[in-house]
């Protein structure tokens, strides 16, 4: 069985507090402000640090001012942490740092193509909707709705809209405002 500190660790994982602290410091230095949910996200997701672990080291750092914690949650380092940062950062392993730094990027861009590319999954009666929305400046600006004829193929065009939004309405524009051919036209008598 393994022992609490080390559940959920990859190996070359961080199990040590004082390491996992300072990668804390470190990804705040580097990343800017992050939330505790996207250090908690980077850093389980990649299986870097245990949960338990990372929380108590969370608030290690933050009570000891490396870091503080902003009215809009987000956690941004001091000048003590950034020192620390800059000073011990290379005592960790490079996998672990590179890893780590890829993994919040990762869910930053992806929180990020979120708030642009919205799409959500509706069931009713065993039938699944997906809405999708591309927003710019308050409002809509793309609309789609999809039935889809199960929940698993929803939940892939909703994940792959928020990925790839902008680019499907690209596409989409592109097709709807080239010029036509005349096979595209409608004939004389239907105009």
């Amino acid at each position: 069985m393994a022992e609490a500190f080390t559940a959920g660790v990859k190996p070359g994982g961080l199990t040590d507090d004082t390491q996992i602290r300072i990668l804390l410091c470190y990804l705040v230095k580097t990343a800017g402000s992050l939330t505790r949910d996207t250090l908690q996200g980077a850093l389980l997701q990649e299986q870097l640090v245990n949960y338990f672990e990372f929380a108590d080291a969370l608030a290690d750092v933050e009570k000891q001012q490396l870091v503080t914690k902003e009215e809009d949650g987000r956690y941004s380092i001091t000048e003590k942490g950034s020192t620390v940062a800059d000073t011990l950062a290379l005592d960790l392993p490079r996998t672990v740092r590179e890893s780590a730094i890829r993994a919040v990027m990762q869910i930053q861009s992806w929180r990020h193509k979120a708030a642009m590319n919205r799409a959500h999954v509706e069931e009713k009666d065993g039938s699944y909707t997906v809405w999708c929305a591309i927003g710019d400046l308050g409002s809509d600006v793309f609309r789609l709705q999809l039935a889809m004829p199960d929940k698993l193929t929803a939940e892939t065009i909703k994940n792959n809209f928020t990925a790839h939004g902008s680019e499907i309405y690209s596409k989409v524009m592109d097709m709807l405002t080239q010029p036509s051919t005349e096979e595209d036209r409608p004939p004389v008598a239907l105009l």
